[in-house]
């Protein structure tokens, strides 16, 4: 795509980049009504059977998705066209997901400017290292990266670290306003947990809240993981690497069917998303069926999500996902080349 087409791109873009008043209430009312409803539906199912009650704490972990798309789009200054406005109802939607607004849109922006960089890993990404770099990496750095990538620890330990470590410590560096967010929204937490505890008691409270947080979250971090964890995703170095490629090449279009859409917010939309963040969550799937460039951006369905997860290092020469078995196949070809050399 030329530096034309991509301005043309973006200029044609530019109309959906403001919010719908009554798009916005509308999501709000079906994603928070129903997901209170199906809390308290899960703590009247105690008394009859525990397999229902999960039942319901699994639907009602898709619509605490449904509440971070909005937290999240919150963090754009998408879902509102108040400024204001996006920051109470990101505060509020953050109690819910147990994240801390100002802290997680810093370092969501900062993957936004620097998703598919070389040079600017490290903040808001998973840990993805080169194949010369774990070449190069101690058996310590390699061990690390081994475990922070196994699925069990990514997809398991992972959310419990996210909601309990994360998202409850100020980054280094935090201004005063980011930083007093975080204390409310940690307050707000521990207030409202100690209240339901009191109310229904802690053992049925983590019944329910356990496993809805801890299924939201494990599809939460799927989610993001796979569309940015694609066999021929993008990568480069500082001097080669362009924001539109960027977004286009390195996020994919999550290809789902149209329920999980709807559960996901349109997640699935990443790429469109990348390239405008501005936009609202429910013009994304209007603005990738109306722009013929962005139909041709790596598609990736269910089945091919699940390989995904063999995806552990880039191969800066190939360009490429790479499993931790293609380090022991060059390896085994440069031997077999220096023999032959000898």
């Amino acid at each position: 795509m030329t530096k034309e087409m991509q301005k043309e791109l973006r200029k044609t873009i530019l109309p959906y980049e403001k919010s719908n008043m009554k798009g916005s209430f509308w999501q709000i009312v079906n994603t928070f009504v129903p997901f209170f409803l199906l809390w308290y539906l899960a703590y009247q199912s105690l008394s009859v059977s525990y397999f229902l009650t999960f039942g319901l704490t699994v639907i009602a972990a898709g619509f605490v998705i449904r509440i971070f798309i909005i937290f999240h789009d919150c963090c754009h200054q998408s879902f509102f066209n108040n400024k204001n406005a996006n920051e109470v109802l990101g505060t509020i939607s953050g109690i819910i997901t147990l994240f801390p607004f100002h802290q997680w849109r810093h370092s969501h922006n900062v993957h936004h400017a620097t998703s598919g960089n070389l040079n600017k890993r490290g903040v808001g990404d998973i840990w993805v290292m080169t194949v010369k770099e774990y070449e190069m990496a101690s058996f310590w750095q390699r061990l690390g990266y081994r475990i922070y990538r196994n699925p069990l620890v990514m997809f398991g330990f992972g959310p419990i670290y996210l909601f309990l470590i994360t998202n409850r410590f100020n980054r280094k560096g935090a201004r005063k306003k980011e930083r007093m967010n975080t204390y409310l929204v940690n307050l707000s937490i521990a207030l409202l947990y100690g209240l339901m505890c009191w109310i229904i008691g802690w053992q049925n409270f983590l019944l329910i809240q356990g496993p809805i947080l801890f299924i939201a979250g494990f599809l939460g971090i799927w989610l993001f993981y796979v569309q940015h964890h694609f066999e021929d995703s993008y990568f480069e170095n500082e001097e080669e690497w362009d924001f539109v490629k960027a977004a286009i090449e390195g996020s994919s279009f999550y290809q789902l069917p149209k329920w999980l859409q709807w559960i996901t917010g349109n997640l699935g939309y990443r790429h469109v998303h990348h390239l405008s963040p501005r936009v609202p969550n429910y013009h994304l799937e209007e603005i990738h069926n109306h722009h013929l460039p962005l139909k041709s951006v790596p598609t990736v369905t269910i089945g091919k999500s699940l390989r995904a997860v063999k995806y552990r290092l880039w191969d800066e020469e190939s360009k490429q996902f790479v499993r931790f078995d293609a380090i022991k196949k060059s390896t085994a070809r440069q031997k077999i080349a220096q023999k032959a050399l000898e």
